[in-house]
């Protein structure tokens, strides 16, 4: 069966055939298929079959009319209700406050990623959704945040955004780990230019698997690259530092912001049916059974050839596969969704930056593991193909959604939902880290100095 784009299997025969048909359509020749002309499609046969055959189209109509009782009820019903639960869960949200948070980073910090992991496990809480009536009466969703890199004008910081009630929980976290930072609240940055205005140009872009390979695959994190110990300098290879000296090398009135968009994770992107824990095993068990040895033997009694299996096998790269895997899903799990925008007045605009953007996580790749890519949504629907949006009226839509919603930092819920992805701490401090004082970009800014509060036993 065919997935969908969170996983779950489809029942309609056929329909893998269908999707990789219209995928085929889009990636290869910029053919978008929309709910549209579908819709008007089916319109379109039903009067064709009409005037070719009126009587049998009546009975059609008929049997579906006197049938309405049945049918009719239950879709009016189960509609209302979701709406129902929509408009609940929209109440609740529009109750809370959010705030944005910058992290200005310590100067000498000698800190893993594995302080980063720490903060990530600390931040692993999914209050608000204890009971079914919480979720669906009182619209409660569990929290989620938003880690951001932000380079304007080539001055890159970091930030967090997050419901005002937890920022005990974030402040806490933080300095637990890096003592000597700094946390202010701050301005959305976001808000301050317009980058669908007709003075600039942008280009907005998700990232997903695009290796197809389950979630449970991690990809090349900071233990592969030997920072999940502490190393002399010249020894350390941190790969976020070529994302922070990409970001830092665009220039004045050029902006890249990217965000990491994350909530504990559940059982959603595979219908509630199981986890990813569940599709880690699922996978090892088929790497296991791969690896098995298949042999023939001919039975005495009845003379037939009989296949026995084996002990299991695995070559040394099916045992780091089951070993990666394994390690990825010990760890505490996140929905991920990943998304950026680079924007720029039209005489600023760089085109070159797009090629950055698109490829800004191919440090992290793993052709063995599992990787990060562009997914067809956004900008990157748009193949640069005459025919597919010779107005460009699509595009600028999809312009004006990638700001709307990274300035919602909107992705699980209504009025978007995007591909996340599902990634362990450990993947996720892999992405997101405050770098260590061997990473020196330039335009990366720094505190000079810790502040504290005075000792308390000072003579007055």
């Amino acid at each position: 069966m065919s997935a969908d784009a969170h996983g779950s299997s489809s029942p309609i025969p056929f329909l893998h055939v269908i999707e990789h048909a219209l995928h085929s359509g889009h990636d290869g020749a910029g053919v978008h298929l929309m709910a549209r002309p579908i819709i008007i499609g089916f319109v379109v046969a039903l009067v064709l079959f009409l005037f070719i055959s009126p009587e049998q189209t009546m009975r059609n109509f008929n049997f579906a009319l006197f049938l309405a009782p049945l049918w009719m009820p239950f879709i009016l019903v189960r509609y209302a209700f979701l709406r129902w639960v929509q408009a609940n869960k929209a109440a609740n949200l529009a109750k809370q406050k959010y705030i944005l948070l910058e992290l200005r980073l310590p100067r000498d910090t000698m800190k893993t990623p594995l302080a980063m992991e720490a903060v990530f496990s600390n931040l692993h809480q999914a209050p608000g959704e204890s009971t079914w009536y919480k979720r669906l009466f009182l619209g409660a969703v569990r929290p989620w945040w938003s880690f951001e890199l932000v380079s304007i004008g080539g001055q890159v910081k970091f930030y967090v955004w997050t419901r005002e009630g937890f920022r005990r929980l974030i402040e806490s976290a933080f300095y637990a780990q890096y003592p000597g930072m700094e946390i202010i609240e701050t301005e959305d940055y976001s808000r301050l230019v317009d980058p669908t205005d007709h003075h600039w140009s942008m280009f907005g872009a998700e990232f997903t698997h695009p290796s197809g390979r389950p979630d449970a695959y991690p990809i090349k994190t900071y233990v592969d690259f030997g920072l999940d110990r502490v190393a002399k300098p010249e020894e350390q290879i941190d790969p976020l530092a070529q994302v922070l000296e990409s970001c830092g090398s665009i220039g004045p009135g050029e902006q890249m912001w990217v965000q990491f968009v994350i909530r504990v994770s559940k059982k959603e992107k595979f219908g509630g049916a199981k986890d990813w824990k569940d599709v880690g095993r699922e996978e090892i068990e088929k790497i296991r059974t791969e690896s098995q040895i298949q042999s023939e033997y001919v039975d005495k009694a009845t003379g037939e050839v009989k296949k026995v299996a084996g002990f299991p096998s695995p070559t040394e790269g099916q045992k780091d596969r089951i070993k990666a895997i394994e390690r990825n899903i010990s760890k505490l799990a996140f929905d991920v969704g990943i998304r950026s925008i680079y924007a720029a007045p039209k005489d600023n605009f760089q085109g070159s930056m797009i090629t950055s953007q698109l490829g800004m996580f191919k440090p992290f790749n793993s052709e063995t593991y599992n990787s990060l890519g562009p997914a067809s949504r956004l900008s990157t629907r748009f193949s640069d193909w005459p025919w597919e949006d010779p107005g460009g009226h699509h595009k600028h839509h999809e312009e004006h959604l990638a700001v709307e919603m990274y300035r919602r930092r909107a992705f699980f819920h209504d009025p978007y939902e995007g591909l996340w992805n599902i990634m362990s701490t450990e993947e996720l401090a892999t992405l997101y880290h405050i770098p260590s004082g061997t990473v020196t970009t330039p335009t990366m800014p720094r505190i000079q100095s810790s502040t504290s509060e005075a000792p308390f036993n000072l003579p007055t």
